[in-house]
This record gives structure tokens, C-alpha cells and sequence, in this order.
């Protein structure tokens, strides 16, 4: 039986593996590599997921787990189409939205994403705000956001990655109101950041660096971390730069990159930043936001009369 249940997952990991996903952006994208014992535990939790959906299929939970498992596998169109059944089925649950809205994201359709954030923002007014289960716990299985700062905290993203700052600003303010621990505030205070660059409010900008200190103990956030104390002035950013080059982990990669990137690009020095970008967007890892801002700021230098 164990033999039989390997050799299902392996088949399962061989279609994600070798898939391409097309997305809104009219690009296809190479399927994420995982480690024979991640991939393992992933395909386990989807099937467990997917057992408890097949039993009930019209329960919230059931619902929302079984879409998060397969997006963890990057099966994001299946996982879109989960959320899709769950809205139907509960219209007012915020959390069909936020989690569709995530993957909706991840394979650049932004419009539906901030259509299903605002949604959920709508949804969510006046209720108390929880915190969200993690799919994939940290290192002390401690979750760090909640429902509220997640659909702000996505919406903003989506806002920031179609260049329209000002919503974005706005959906920063909200989210920075239910940031309520330090790893989610240097979450939300990295974009927040750089948006209110991009808006030129400045003294605003500075003043969110101000609760951001090395000191700080955080358990999952401290690429972020590591970036605003760039802008504070207390980082060395060459230091950084050194080590994202040795650096062989992904996902930091990415998150680090584009931060060192836009920093670089924000104090004129062009060549040093569009390396940067170029280099994460080359990773394996676009399905991170850190790929997806590299991804978005390479194509708007592309585009003439462009100026830092």
C-alpha cells in the first residue's frame, strides 16, 4: 500500500514538475522544483485536503484547504477554480476571495485580483479580524498575518504592480492598521515604502522606518527587515549585495534582489539595479513578489521617457 501511495505521488510530481502555466501576462513560466521529501509532504497534504473536499464538498473549510494544497503545488488554475465553486457556494465568506484573489495574483491576472480583494474588503467590514492557519508553517509553526492584513496586503500589491500608487497607498494605510505583530509590520512596511516613494511623500516613507530596528526578533520576515534598514541608512547594501550573489536559496532571492534592485535604481546607480532585477527574474521563483515586482519594474524601464 505504501509502495502504491509513492508511486501516486510520483506520478503527481511528475505533471507538476513538467507543466508550464500560461498566464494573463500572455507568458509561460517554468513549474517551481521541489525537494523529493517537500514534494513528498505537499503531495501527502493535498490528498488528505482532497479526501475531506470529496466528503463534503460544500464545506468552507473543506474548500479553502484544498485550493490552498493545490497552489502550493502550483496548480494554481485548479486551485482558482476550487475558490471559484466556494464563492459560489458561499458568497460572503471573505476568505473564498482572498485566497482566490492570491492565486488570481500569482498568475498575473491583476484585475480579478483586486476585484476579488475589494470583494473580500467589503466583506470583512465591521467583523472582527482572525488569524489565517499557515499551509506551510515557519520554523516556530507560529502563524504571522490574519485575514484583514492579507486582502489589504494583497490588494496593495496588486495596486503596486499595475502602477496605480495611490491605491496602493490606500490599501498599505489599512493594512499597516492590522499589522499586529513586528514580522507583519516589516512585511507591510517594505511596500508601503517604496509606494510612498513612488508618490513622492518622502518624510512619510521615512517615518515607517522608524519601528524598524536590527534588534528586532522576527521569525520569517527578515529579508524585509533587511531591506528598510538598507533605506534607514543602517545596512550596508554592498554587504547584502555580496551575499544575494553567493546566495543559493530562491525565494530569498528573490525578495532581497528586488528590494537591492529598486534601491539601487532609487539612488541613480541604473546599472547595479537592472542587474539585480535581471538576475531574480532569471530564478526559478516567479511566483514569488519579489519576482513579480523585478518582473513589473524591467518592463516599465523598457518603455521610453522612463525616469528613476
Amino acid at each position: 500500500m505504501q509502495k502504491l501511495f509513492l508511486f501516486c505521488t510520483l506520478l503527481i510530481s511528475f505533471h507538476v514538475l513538467h507543466a508550464q502555466y500560461s498566464t494573463c501576462n500572455g507568458k509561460s513560466y517554468a513549474a517551481p522544483v521541489f525537494s523529493d521529501s517537500a514534494l513528498l509532504k505537499l503531495n501527502a497534504n493535498l490528498q488528505t485536503a482532497k479526501k475531506n473536499y470529496e466528503t463534503d464538498s460544500s464545506k468552507a473549510d473543506h474548500i479553502i484547504w484544498y485550493g490552498r494544497r493545490l497552489a502550493y503545488l502550483a496548480r494554481y488554475d485548479e486551485a482558482i477554480t476550487i475558490f471559484s465553486k466556494g464563492i459560489t457556494l458561499h458568497p460572503t465568506d471573505a476568505r473564498m476571495y482572498r485566497h482566490r484573489g492570491h492565486r488570481y495574483l500569482t498568475t498575473r491576472c491583476y484585475d480579478k485580483a483586486i476585484a476579488d480583494f475589494e470583494k473580500a474588503g467589503e466583506l470583512i467590514k465591521g467583523k472582527k479580524d482572525e488569524m489565517e492557519p499557515d499551509g506551510i508553517p515557519n520554523a516556530k509553526n507560529t502563524p504571522t498575518s490574519s485575514l484583514q492584513s492579507n486582502i489589504w496586503y494583497h490588494l496593495g500589491l496588486a495596486y503596486y504592480l499595475k502602477k496605480d500608487y495611490a491605491k496602493a497607498e490606500e490599501a498599505y494605510k489599512k493594512c499597516l492598521k492590522v499589522s499586529n505583530n513586528p514580522d507583519m509590520y516589516v512585511a507591510t512596511a517594505n511596500w508601503y515604502y517604496i509606494t510612498l516613494w513612488k508618490l513622492d511623500k518622502v518624510a512619510k516613507a521615512n517615518a515607517l522606518l522608524k519601528k524598524i530596528h536590527k534588534k528586532t526578533k522576527l521569525i520569517e520576515n527578515t529579508d524585509y527587515q533587511t531591506i528598510l534598514l538598507i533605506y534607514k541608512g543602517e545596512q550596508n547594501p554592498a554587504e547584502i549585495r555580496t551575499k544575494f550573489l553567493d546566495d543559493t536559496s530562491p525565494l530569498s532571492n528573490a525578495t532581497i534582489g528586488f528590494g537591492l534592485g529598486n534601491y539601487y535604481l532609487s539612488i541613480g546607480h541604473a546599472a547595479e539595479g537592472v542587474d539585480l532585477l535581471r538576475r531574480v527574474t532569471e530564478g526559478p521563483q516567479w511566483a514569488s513578489f519579489g519576482y513579480m515586482a523585478a518582473e513589473a519594474m524591467l518592463g516599465e524601464l523598457k518603455r521610453p521617457h522612463f525616469s528613476f
